[in-house]
Order: structure tokens, then sequence, then C-alpha cells
């Protein structure tokens, strides 16, 4: 099994995100992406990055891309972190990630911004959670304190944890975060070297299957948002590609909204998740477009506050810079 992080208190360590050359070179050579960093991009092709079970499935299963007039190069992440920094380096244009891990790489300096909007359709339970073994004592947020959480540094289950503390008022320094992947987190939360696991469809989902049990979920804790976000360089010279692909992706998250279960197959396969769990996932995750206006500006201060009040980012950055509407 893959050795675990060390453990990390959560209100210790108030370094930013680090995106290390030997991290970033690692994560591009594992998606096949570090020759595209050193060759001359055609114009007529747009680089996107898809977390697993994400944008691909979607646009392929929809037929969204029918027609399209360049082409398009995909490659998968397993976490927004990793898309983020690919994004940041230039090696990707442009990647779906949710709204936290956004934020905590757009105040670490990274040269992103948003360039559209999504949010959920409807804000369900277990689509971000807050899991706990089968057999494990924990039963309340409370029971949490002393005990390891293991996340991805600045993800979604990151988010939810810090906000789930927030309103149990607990201090994040009360427990202890152990930063992980979700794949080596699996395996740490299923061998109790961990004691919770904060994290995100699909993993969520598989993990309650297997008998997880929640504690917290974001339901009444998170807003629900994600944003397609693009390399500032990328809006500069691809700005035409980049506003045809976010007006195709539009009409197929609409699509996806009445035609879940050939939406689930198609995710099913490009993913090899289980049939009942792609569903589910998709289920929980149905989104829709919508204008970066005021209020979703408004509600990314939330976000912000969370992790400056957790030590974890300086808010060096408007927060009304960090957005692009194409």
């Amino acid at each position: 099994m893959t050795s675990i992080f060390p453990i990390v208190a959560g209100g210790e360590g108030a370094e930013l995100v680090s995106f290390s050359r030997r991290r970033l070179l690692s994560c591009l050579t594992a998606t096949g992406l570090l020759a595209a960093c050193h060759r001359t991009q055609s114009q007529d092709i747009l680089r996107v990055g898809s977390q697993k079970g994400g944008t691909k499935a979607l646009m392929l299963s929809s037929g969204a891309l029918d027609g399209i007039g360049y082409r398009i190069e995909w490659s998968e992440f397993p976490a927004a972190q990793n898309l983020l920094e690919a994004i940041g380096s230039g090696a990707v244009d442009v990647g779906l990630v949710g709204d936290a891990p956004f934020q905590f790489a757009y105040q670490s300096g990274l040269p992103i911004k948003a360039v559209s909007a999504q949010r959920t359709l409807t804000r369900p339970s277990e689509a971000v959670t807050l899991l706990v073994p089968a057999g494990s004592a924990v039963r309340t947020v409370a029971d949490l304190k002393g005990k390891r959480i293991a996340t991805t540094r600045g993800s979604i289950g990151y988010y939810l944890a810090l906000r789930a503390l927030h309103e149990a008022s607990i201090p994040a320094d009360a427990v202890r975060f152990t930063w992980l992947s979700p794949g080596d987190t699996r395996a740490a939360f299923a061998s109790h070297q961990v004691d919770a696991w904060a994290c995100w469809t699909p993993y969520a989902s598989t993990a309650i299957k297997e008998g997880a049990r929640v504690v917290a979920d974001g339901q009444k804790l998170i807003w629900g948002y994600a944003f397609e976000v693009a390399n500032e360089q990328a809006i500069a010279d691809r700005k035409a590609l980049l506003a045809d692909f976010l007006r195709r992706e539009a009409k197929a998250l609409d699509w996806a909204a009445t035609h879940q279960a050939e939406y689930a197959r198609t995710l099913a396969a490009e993913t090899g998740l289980p049939p009942d769990i792609a569903l589910v996932m998709v289920e929980k995750n149905g989104r829709r477009s919508v204008p970066i206006d005021q209020r979703v500006i408004e509600d990314q201060n939330v976000v912000l506050k969370t992790f400056a009040d957790a030590g974890e980012i300086r808010t060096d950055r408007p927060l009304e810079k960090a957005f692009s509407v194409i």
C-alpha cells in the first residue's frame, strides 16, 4: 500500500499550495502532457482537462461536439489540484473544477481565471461528504476532535470539512488533516489508518456502497458551484475556441438533465465505474450554466473566508479579478 503522507495539523503550516517543479513534472508525465509543454500548439486545437467522470464523458455522451471545427485534446486527472497545476503551467488550456480548489489555486498566484460558472440543479446529499468507516465510534462532527481526516489539500472535500468543523464550533486545529490523493485515501480509509475521509462523488458513492457512514455532507454547507478555469494565455490566444466550447458545454448540461441514464452509460464506459455508481454520480451532480454575477462573487467570499480563517491562504488577489467572461 502507498505510504501515508505526514499528518499535518489543520491550523498549522499556513504555507500556500506547493506547485513544485518536481510535482508538476510528475503530474504532466503521468497524463502524457509533458511533450505538450514544449511544442507550439496549433491554433485549431483546444486542450481540455477533465477529472474522473467529468467534462469528457458529458461532452461525448451528449453529442455536443458534433460538427466542431477544431480538435479537442483531452487529458484526465484524478483531482482538481492536479488539473489546476496543469492549467497554471500552460499544459492544459481549460478544465472544470469546484469553487474551493479554484479559489485556493487562484490565491496561490497561478495565471488562471474562471471563464464560466455552473451550479448544481439542487443541493443533493452525499455528493460531497465527510465519511467514517463502518464500525467507527464517530457519530457526529464533534466526535472528530483529535482524529485524522484524510482529503486533498485545497479540495472541495477539504472545504466541506472546514465548514462542518466551523458549524460545530470546532477549530480546524482540533483535528489532524492528512493530505492524500483520492486513490491513496481509499486504501488508508479501508485499513483504518485514517479516521475520516472528506471526499466527493464518485469516491463518496463507492465508499458509502461499501459501508462507510456519512457524518456531514454538503447539502447545507456548500454552494455547489463549479468553474471552467482557463490559463490566462489561452484566454488571450484561443478566446473564440473557448467561447464555442463553453456554449456547447452549456447545451450538454441541459441535455444531461433529461438524459441521465444515457449519460450514466457513457460515464461508466469512459471511467470504468460500475453502472450503478455512475448513475448515482449523474443524479447527484446535475448542473446548469449560470452567469458570473455579483451573487456568484459574494458566495465565493464565503469560500475565501473559510480558507483564510483556517490559515490556509492569504487573500491578496482581488476576487473580482478571478473571472473573465468570454
